[in-house]
């Protein structure tokens, strides 16, 4: 007889289901929001994933799938407090520097942006993403008089 860890997911018992009626746990709804983000449903899952978020507050892994379904959602101001959030959790992120700059661009905040670029492109600097959005973000900075 196989034992519970050999079994296929789909073949498990059902007591390894949660029972209807049953809160979903952090891990199932984050499972659900990033579903609903590979099916562009963005919006959707930014509520799912809130949801998520206060099961789990300060889940490194929740904070980055609902700042990246805000961002996509076009809720710039949320995913800027959300990639701030994961930066509190995990300073060294060089994703969430890139994708708090994404943020403090959409905001109109483009020198905060380069910082945080320039601070993903020192924690990874072999990312060609990270690299490329820099030289964007600082070509796109407006000129001051004494640069003249």
């Amino acid at each position: 007889m196989q034992d519970d860890a050999s079994r296929p997911a789909e073949r498990r018992d059902a007591a390894d289901a949660p029972l209807p009626g049953d809160p979903e746990s952090a891990y199932e709804l984050l499972q659900r929001g990033r579903a609903l983000m590979r099916q562009r449903h963005n919006a959707q899952a930014v509520v799912v994933l809130e949801r998520a978020a206060r099961e789990e507050p300060g889940r490194g892994s929740i904070l980055e799938a609902l700042g990246r379904a805000a961002f996509n959602a076009g809720q710039h101001g949320r995913a800027h407090e959300v990639f701030a959030a994961l930066l509190e959790v995990d300073p060294s992120s060089p994703y969430g520097h890139y994708a708090l700059a994404q943020s403090l661009r959409k905001l109109g905040r483009p020198a905060e942006a380069v910082t945080h670029l320039r601070l993903a492109c020192a924690l990874d600097p072999g990312s060609a993403l990270y690299r490329g959005a820099l030289a964007r973000a600082v070509a796109a900075l407006p000129r001051t008089v004494d640069e003249g």
